[in-house]
């Protein structure tokens, strides 16, 4: 009885108010992020840039990955324009203009003549981006108790496919209808100004949302603002400089010599900005209290919480989504090369593909709820390295359409179930206290190694073929198992 009450109470959750208004700015953030990676790929290679340069461009990412730098700020500077909206609302409402902005920059380029321009243009999409879905992280955590963030994980990852059904199928089949398969600039600049309406939606959502009743204290003193905002700027500019003036010496070895130079460049990188920060700390350019309070205290409060356990936490979510990320950024170009369209891309891969995530997550978040998180996850890790499997198969058969139906929906199920799974445990992890900051360090962390991976994955494809880079991609999996069953047993989630 307890379990059916569970149940009923549970689907009951989907058709609450803040269920559905997570679906909805699930799908403004689902919007922007295929305009970074899938359907900016299919737009690269028509445009004849070369696939080891069409995967570097998934280093757009970092913006996701690196979120956890400027999360204090988004979550403790006061906005001096919007402030009447709220807090996260007015965050909200500025990054969804940045996104619409930015991408309508990006449909002014060409990337057959200025790829530079078209990577800044991808590059802000990536950052607005990024930013907004911090604010929706929060918003989602604050705005509804534990019992119900099964089921807003739920909702916001089927927004979250929906947007990118609309910005996967419905871009490549308006490409397609406009005569994307013969290289037209004009063509790919109609289909980003149409995604760039279509963030409309997420406006409209933030306008008529309620703000979450959460008491904070934000930096009000303006000094102490400015401080902060031109130390996060300086911190940028010396990030960029080091970056730009470390060349690769490795630039035409092996990929895995590539990937730890790059490695080590970040790492310089991340230390030079530290540096600059930490002087403009001991000249008083910003108060040290505050900046312990933006920055360290919600570690340190993660790490009280969770003690010895809380590295070995960090690093299963460093590698949960390892297997998906790496082999996802090649799916469009092997699709490509298989011999496949881009309108039969976008009705299965991108449309019937994308139910099948929404089907899979609604089953990973009940399974979360009916079953335990760690469950969940388990299952999820399983599935999401078993399904890479089928593309290795896929990769040695003769290009067809049943097959190729058969393997995006198994990938899609599994991708949607362990998605919605992760969702729940990183949510369960996150201190309402720090909400912004610990989630998006969470999630910066399980974006970092794989979006580091996935910038070589076309090299690696160059060095070992299609076949054993899906099996490579499947390995990478296994060790999230171990760490899943470790962690289960020694520091387990309160459901």
């Amino acid at each position: 009885m307890k379990n059916k009450n569970k149940k009923n109470n549970f689907l009951k959750n989907f058709f609450d108010i803040r269920s559905i208004r997570i679906l909805l700015l699930g799908f403004s953030a689902g919007l922007p992020i295929l305009l970074v990676f899938s359907t900016l790929s299919v737009w690269l290679v028509k445009a004849g840039v070369s696939r080891s340069t069409v995967t570097i461009f998934s280093w757009a990412g970092f913006a996701y990955a690196f979120k956890f730098i400027w999360t204090p700020l988004v979550d403790n500077l006061k906005l001096p324009f919007f402030n009447k909206l709220g807090h996260r609302k007015s965050w909200l409402l500025l990054s969804q203009i940045m996104i619409m902005l930015s991408i309508l920059f990006t449909s002014l380029t060409d990337p057959s003549q200025t790829l530079v321009l078209t990577a800044v243009g991808v590059s802000l999409i990536a950052f607005s981006s990024a930013t907004q879905d911090i604010v929706i992280d929060a918003y989602r955590i604050e705005s509804a108790p534990q019992n119900l963030q099964g089921a807003l994980s739920s909702m916001y990852i089927a927004g979250y496919r929906i947007a990118m059904l609309v910005a996967g199928a419905g871009s490549l089949w308006l490409a397609s209808y406009l005569g994307a398969e013969i290289y037209d600039v004009r063509v790919w600049q109609i289909v980003y100004n149409t995604m760039a309406a279509l963030m409309l939606i997420g406006v409209i959502t933030v306008i008529f949302s309620p703000e979450p009743n959460i008491k904070r204290n934000p930096i009000k003193k303006t000094g102490h603002q400015f401080g902060f905002v031109i130390a996060f700027a300086l911190a940028i500019f010396v990030f960029i400089l080091i970056y730009s003036s470390l060349d690769n010496p490795f630039s035409r070895k092996e990929p895995i010599e590539n990937f730890l130079f790059a490695f080590v460049r970040l790492f310089l990188c991340f230390l030079g900005s530290g540096i600059a920060t930490y002087f403009l700390a001991q000249f008083k350019f910003f108060p040290k209290k505050s900046a312990h309070d933006v920055y360290a205290k919600p570690i340190l409060e993660f790490v009280s919480r969770y003690g010895n356990v809380a590295v070995a936490i960090l690093l299963l979510i460093g590698l949960y989504r390892i297997a998906d990320v790496v082999m996802g950024v090649m799916a469009n170009i092997f699709y490509l090369e298989k011999g496949f369209n881009i309108s039969e891309i976008a009705t299965y891969s991108k449309f019937f593909g994308v139910f099948a995530t929404i089907f899979g997550g609604f089953i990973g978040g009940y399974s979360a709820i009916r079953y335990g998180t760690i469950k969940a996850l388990f299952v999820g890790g399983v599935i999401a390295a078993a399904s890479n499997l089928l593309f290795s198969w896929l990769a040695l058969s003769e290009a067809s359409i049943k097959l190729l139906i058969l393997v995006i929906t198994a990938d899609n199920i599994s991708s949607g179930f362990a998605g919605a799974a992760f969702v729940v445990y990183l949510s369960a992890l996150t201190s309402i206290k720090f909400t912004a900051t610990q989630y998006a360090l969470f999630s910066s962390i399980m974006l970092f190694l794989p979006k580091l991976l996935a910038g070589y994955a076309g090299s690696i494809v160059d060095l070992m073929g299609y076949s054993n880079f899906y099996i490579y991609t499947a390995l990478l999996g296994l060790p999230v198992l171990i760490l899943i069953f470790w962690i289960g047993k020694i520091a387990p989630i309160k459901d």
